[in-house]
């Protein structure tokens, strides 16, 4: 895998809208101003928008294909250091066929996003390219209140840290708190709550290694079939990491998933799964049920592990998970270990 250049401060940020618009609404876009300010001052780093990412979400919508040039020209500007996506949605898919794989592969840099971004990953995965599922400009860089000091530290770890090996630890507290995105709740936060339960491990044992892979499980049926949806080699060995949006999907739609990556041949060659915390742990309970009948009862994968409950996508707070790196998981511990650089000096 190719690994990009580690950020520092001055850097420069491409903004872009991949899939839905709202970031260049009226009534939201106060959500932009908050995350510029918080990547300039906080994070001493300069913002651009591309392009289109500003023109709202009718605009977006009707214009896949300048999404995704808005996308291949913050790729091919060498004075650009890392592309964060404005926010998922619900057809990335759609920017597809106006993409060039060729152009990411030689112009690699800092690409990061979740949900519906899970798309965007896979073209960068099928790139060869490293590349974050973390933090949202809309979310959580334009969080109210204050950025989660979990999600502030991964980001600087992550992104802008130099380091050989890396521990991704539970985050101590959570939320299941909704404010609504109204410029009269700008200085309102989330309110947290102690997380006591930590990583569980909920299948499986032992330590086992391999690359990540993985992201937004709603995302998978609009990418199963196409040219960037990995072939069974690519998940070979690979850690599977997979996590629900916020539309909340039913424990059967997890279970038939699971059963659509079983009969892909999928599950009997990875090393093991993470799975994200549920937003606001709606189906909690139900989740692991469904996942662990489809790996356990009906694959009979009882040695898989399965780490559960772990901090990223549609969870509060959320850390990144990087594509590709190898990563250790081991259940004696409950730990989940990143066992080599994300990035480079250069």
């Amino acid at each position: 895998m190719i690994k990009p250049k580690r950020l520092k401060k001055g850097d420069k940020i491409a903004v872009v809208s991949l899939s839905w618009g709202g970031l260049g609404d009226a009534d939201l876009i106060h959500k932009y101003e908050i995350a510029k300010k918080r990547l300039e001052e906080d994070f001493g780093l300069t913002v651009v928008t591309m392009p289109h990412a500003l023109k709202g979400s009718a605009f977006v919508a009707a214009h896949p294909e300048l999404r995704a040039k808005d996308l291949m020209d913050a790729f091919e500007d060498s004075t650009i250091d890392a592309v964060f996506c404005a926010i998922g949605g619900d057809d990335t898919i759609r920017i597809l066929p106006y993409v060039d794989i060729d152009t990411l592969r030689k112009h690699p840099k800092i690409f990061m996003g979740y949900s519906d971004t899970t798309t965007n990953h896979f073209m960068m995965f099928k790139a060869g390219l490293v590349s974050f599922y973390g933090p949202s400009i809309m979310c959580e860089f334009g969080e109210y209140g204050k950025m989660s000091e979990y999600t502030e530290e991964a980001v600087r770890e992550v992104l802008f840290g130099e380091w050989s090996r890396y521990e991704l630890k539970p985050s101590p507290e959570w939320s299941d708190d909704y404010v609504p995105w109204d410029v009269k709740n700008i200085n309102k936060p989330n309110v947290m709550k102690p997380d006591t339960k930590g990583y569980e491990v909920i299948s499986g044992g032992g330590t086992v290694q391999g690359h990540l892979l993985g992201g937004c499980i709603d995302v998978f049926p609009m990418v199963v079939g196409t040219s960037i949806w990995p072939t069974i080699d690519e998940w070979r060995g690979a850690i599977l990491f997979i996590e629900t949006s916020e539309d909340k999907p039913s424990p059967d739609i997890i279970k038939w998933t699971f059963r659509n990556l079983a009969a892909q041949g999928i599950l009997k060659v990875i090393k093991g799964i993470i799975v994200g915390k549920p937003q606001a742990e709606v189906y909690y309970d139900e989740y692991k049920t469904a996942i662990k009948q489809v790996v356990c009862e009906e694959e009979h994968l009882y040695e898989l592990p399965i780490f559960y409950n772990v901090n990223f996508g549609h969870a509060i707070p959320i850390g990144i998970l990087p594509y590709g790196i190898l990563t250790e998981l081991n259940s004696e511990e409950k730990t989940i270990t990143f066992l080599e650089s994300v990035t480079t000096s250069e």
